[in-house]
């Protein structure tokens, strides 16, 4: 499945966990459970020393994953160790894809990612004015790339991203880090305005914590949502906690679950009684 069926004929659930948090094993069965969930995209993070974008939550899942012994190769056989039937996004910086191989450039990182079935690829750290080199490996190897739109950008930086993205936009809803939230923010319909020409799904993520922020997200405009800082928080505590790996799956399957129905809800329209994004 690519990433264009998978935002066909209703919202698409990407929900994102680091993989190999907080060991291989567990991870394999945590990604399992998001797809048994109801997950039509992965978001897979191979961590990275300096996640610039992230918050606390996913630092700390980056953290367990490293020293749990994650790296490039590892995160290769973990992709191809996968029993899911949907689509998966490498979401790295950019660093590990140009220092991979023997050759430097991001060639030989996207040829292993399109060997092992990755479909694309989402790059926080890299500029727009600077990814040619990435989409054309993309290009070459038939791979999408994703760029992320903060409410900040604009002019020729996001007309720069528009030339270039494949797959889905992801709408980046507020400003800052990334983390789960008690509210929706009010720049979501804003940001997606700005880009509700571009000819690709918009997916919105930064924040979504609920089945109920899943249902104003897709109300306001958008074509899925991404989660990640809520399902790490599930794969934390249960690490925390000396949960049973299968207790922890569980709970992330039926957490993919209720936001998957928040998410098909908002596209039958919002409800009358409940407050919808403010605009500002």
């Amino acid at each position: 499945m690519s990433l264009d069926d998978a935002f066909a004929g209703e919202p698409a659930f990407v929900p994102y966990l680091a993989a190999g948090d907080p060991d291989y094993e567990s991870s394999i069965e945590y990604v399992e459970a998001l797809a048994r969930g109801g997950a039509d995209v992965i978001e897979l993070g191979l961590p990275f020393s300096e996640p610039i974008a992230e918050g606390p939550t996913i630092q700390e899942a980056i953290v367990r994953s490293l020293e749990a012994g994650m790296t490039p190769d590892r995160f290769f056989e973990f992709v191809d160790d996968l029993d899911v039937d949907v689509p998966l996004v490498c979401m790295t910086y950019y660093n590990l894809v140009y220092q991979y191989g023997s050759e430097a450039g991001p060639r030989p990182f996207v040829e292993k990612a399109a060997d092992v079935g990755i479909e694309g690829f989402v790059i926080p750290d890299l500029p727009a004015e600077e990814a040619g080199p990435l989409r054309d490996a993309c290009d070459e190897f038939g791979l999408d790339l994703i760029f992320i739109v903060a409410p900040t950008t604009k002019g020729e930086r996001l007309d720069r991203m528009r030339e270039q993205v494949s797959g889905y936009v992801y709408v980046q809803a507020r400003l800052g880090t990334t983390g789960a939230r008690d509210d929706v923010s009010d720049h979501t319909e804003e940001s997606l305005a700005r880009i509700e020409d571009w000819d690709v799904p918009k997916a919105v993520g930064f924040g979504i914590k609920t089945g109920e922020h899943a249902e104003r997200i897709v109300s306001a405009g958008a074509d899925g949502i991404i989660v990640g800082s809520a399902l790490v928080d599930i794969v934390a505590d249960g690490h925390e906690n000396d949960d049973p790996t299968a207790d922890v799956a569980a709970r992330l399957e039926e957490k993919a679950r209720e936001l998957k129905e928040g998410a098909r809800s908002g596209r039958q329209g919002p409800s009358q009684d409940r407050p919808q994004p403010e605009r500002t």
